[in-house]
C-alpha cells in the first residue's frame, strides 16, 4: 500500500476526526471509504451522461430500436 500525504482545511479535518471517532473507524479508512464511493459516483455520472449522448444519435437510437425488433421477435418465437 502507498503513503500519500495531503492537506486539509482544519474544518474538513475536525469533521474527519469527529465521524471517525463516532464510528470508531481510524480516518485512513474513512478518507479511503469516502474516496472510494466519491470516484462511483463519478464513474457513474460519466455513464449516464455517455446514455444522454447517445439519446440524441440518431444513428445510435435507431440501432438500438432495430435490435429491440429482432428481440421481440425472438420472444415470440
Amino acid at each position: 500500500m502507498a503513503t500519500f500525504t495531503s492537506t486539509l482545511p482544519d474544518s474538513l479535518l475536525e469533521l474527519l476526526a469527529e465521524k471517525a471517532n463516532a464510528l470508531s473507524v481510524p480516518k485512513n479508512k474513512l478518507i479511503e471509504n469516502a474516496l472510494r464511493l466519491y470516484l462511483e459516483h463519478l464513474e457513474k455520472a460519466e455513464y449516464i451522461k455517455s446514455y444522454k449522448k447517445a439519446a440524441e444519435d440518431k444513428d445510435v437510437m435507431l440501432i438500438a430500436e432495430e435490435g429491440m425488433e429482432d428481440y421481440l421477435k425472438q420472444l415470440e418465437e
